[in-house]
């Protein structure tokens, strides 16, 4: 933890003391899935994933549609964090999944949404989260289209044939403040 982190009220946290609901904080809060380093980053807005164990170890799951420019920030780095709001950032976190990066000037997405960009372990989270969930990658591969039991969901959700990178991630550090 750097020193900034801890001028911020940030504290190393201990995962299984945590009371998260995961289906409030991910579900209707939303998080920001940010990956990158000091020289350049990308955050976008998701409201699916989840959280639990697998393989042994405590993991969280993205999934990110290919066309999001995040996905290429998340995919060149071993590391990644999700990162959770107060809901007075609901506005900032509207407008990075409203915004792609990619359209725009180095660091002006998060400048425009009002985010202050925080270098951790490696990666990058933001200075007005609450709780910074640090990510390092063990699985990635597409949702596949076969493996739908329920195929409505294929109309539903991907008229586009976007199928979404599934990212599982060992949970590294977890920091609360």
């Amino acid at each position: 933890m750097t020193e900034r982190m801890t001028e911020l009220g940030f504290k190393a946290a201990d995962i299984k003391a945590l009371d998260i609901n995961p289906f409030k904080n991910i579900g209707d809060r939303w998080m920001l899935i940010t990956a990158g380093d000091e020289n350049d980053s990308n955050t976008m807005t998701a409201s699916w994933g989840g959280l639990g164990v697998m393989w042994g170890k405590n993991v969280a799951i993205a999934v990110i549609r290919p066309q999001r420019y995040t996905k290429k920030f998340v995919d060149e780095q071993e590391s990644f964090t999700l990162s959770f709001y107060p809901d007075d950032k609901k506005p900032a976190l509207s407008y990075c999944g409203s915004h792609s990066g990619k359209d725009m000037a180095k660091g002006e997405k998060a400048a425009a949404a009002g985010l202050t960009p925080l270098y951790v372990d490696g990666t990058v989270a933001y200075e007005e989260a609450d709780m910074i969930l640090v990510c390092k990658k063990l699985y990635e591969a597409p949702v596949d289209p076969k493996g739908f039991a329920d195929e409505s969901l294929i109309a539903k959700w991907y008229p586009d044939s976007d199928f979404h990178e599934a990212y599982v991630a060992e949970i590294t550090a977890v920091y609360t403040k």
